[in-house]
């Protein structure tokens, strides 16, 4: 039945008495991130899930997720360990007096995520940029990322 006046969308009718709402438009992703990010440009050591070890570069990270490039396609929601080594965590631990692995460690971030990006960067080289959800992290590292990412945003770039 068709009612008369009536404008028809994609999924619905708009009747001439109902008020028009325009459609949400499409969020970027960055838009929907929970926390804040900060970039980096370090190394990290990524474990996959057939056992493999590969090496990637970070290019940002949150208290959630962190970005690298890396030379190979990981597969969507394939599960991977990754470790990272905040930059310079160590300095402020020795001048509290810790030892210097005891201070390395404390900048050393051990967690597993998923990926839920993975785009290659050019059409001539295998590299590829890859974003990873981090589902399983301790509190005191999650802690330790939120604090590196409230730092990285309080210093002048």
């Amino acid at each position: 039945m068709r009612i008369a006046g009536a404008q028809w969308t994609a999924n619905t009718a708009r009747l001439p008495w109902a008020p028009m709402t325009p459609a949400p438009q499409a969020s970027r992703p960055s838009d929907r991130r929970l926390h804040p990010r900060a970039r980096a440009d370090w190394t990290a050591e990524i474990a996959l899930a057939d056992g493999s070890l590969a090496r990637a570069r970070v290019r940002d990270v949150s208290r959630s997720g962190v970005c690298f490039f890396v030379e190979r396609a990981l597969p969507l929601m394939s599960v991977l360990s990754i470790a990272l080594r905040l930059p310079e965590p160590h300095k402020a631990a020795l001048a509290r007096g810790s030892s210097a692995s005891a201070a390395r460690d404390q900048g050393l971030v051990r967690a597993r995520g998923a990926v839920v990006r993975c785009e290659k960067i050019s059409p001539a080289l295998e590299h590829f940029e890859v974003a990873v959800f981090l589902h399983e992290i301790s509190d005191g590292d999650r802690e330790r990322l939120a604090r590196f990412v409230s730092q990285a945003q309080a210093s002048p770039a």
